[in-house]
This record gives C-alpha cells, sequence and structure tokens, in this order.
C-alpha cells in the first residue's frame, strides 16, 4: 500500500515521502497512529500543494534574511557600548550577546534573538570586534561592535 508519512517514523520515512509499505503495517499501525495516510490522488495534489508552500515560505525567509545582512553589515551599522574599564585598559566583566542584542534594539531598532549571535567568548578589551550573527542557515552576517571606556 502507497501511503504519505505524515510525520517521521524511524526506520521507515520522513515527513512527506511516499513509500509502498506492507498493507497491515499501514492500517493496523502508521494509518490508526496518524503517523501516515492513503496516498490517494486528492492526497497527492494536496502534498504537492503543501511542498510549494513550503518552498515559498523558505525563499520568503531567505529573502528576508539577506535584507538584514546588508543592514547588519551597512558601514553606520555599529553597536556602540560603554564599559567600566580597570587601569591595563581591560573591562570590569565582560559584554555579553545580550548586552549587544539589547543595544542593537535600542540604537538602529533591528530585533535579533540572542542565541543567533556567535560570540564564542564574551567581549573583554576595548575597541571594535568583529561579531557573526547567524541569520539564517545559508546566511551569516557581521555585526561591528565598539567599546568605549565609561
Amino acid at each position: 500500500m502507497k501511503v504519505i508519512f505524515l510525520e517521521d517514523v524511524r526506520g521507515k520515512g520522513k515527513r512527506g515521502e511516499i513509500k509502498n509499505v506492507s498493507d497491515g503495517y499501514a492500517q493496523n499501525f502508521l494509518i490508526k497512529q496518524g503517523k501516515a495516510k492513503e496516498a490517494t490522488n486528492s492526497a497527492m495534489s494536496q502534498l504537492n500543494g503543501e511542498k510549494k508552500a513550503e518552498a515559498k515560505e523558505a525563499a520568503a525567509e531567505l529573502a528576508e534574511a539577506k535584507d538584514l545582512k546588508k543592514t547588519i553589515e551597512d558601514d553606520k551599522c555599529v553597536i556602540e557600548l560603554t564599559a567600566k574599564v580597570g587601569a591595563d585598559g581591560r573591562l570590569f566583566g565582560s559584554v555579553s550577546s545580550k548586552q549587544i542584542v539589547s543595544e542593537m534594539q535600542k540604537q538602529h531598532n533591528i530585533k535579533i534573538d540572542k542565541r543567533k549571535i556567535e560570540l564564542g567568548d564574551p567581549i573583554r578589551t576595548l575597541g571594535y570586534t568583529n561579531v557573526p550573527v547567524k541569520l539564517h542557515k545559508e546566511v551569516t552576517a557581521t555585526l561591528r561592535v565598539h567599546v568605549s571606556e565609561q
């Protein structure tokens, strides 16, 4: 029996795949549990429509990420932060991704999730630092952060 998987089934198929499985397995487990449905013509056309909609949404998401990358990498988009500094020029504490995100919201009105900022270690020195920001799985921008003395 041909079935369309509605969710991932370990060892059998992934969501959206169409596969042949035994009739008993399909009727007694997959369809009964809601993990798959029979692959009729109407179900196949519905699946194709869903795939087209997902592809369109993914393309829009990618385009939005590329636009945001252009905005972030603009020369005028530098995040200015101030921090307390010791005698040797090192910061008391550090600048975290949470602080960078909040300042970015205040200064440039750009909202980004702090988990998208790929800051290996917190910033502990004065000056300019390039911080990678993963906007999409295919798009990574570089944000300039300037830390100055308070």
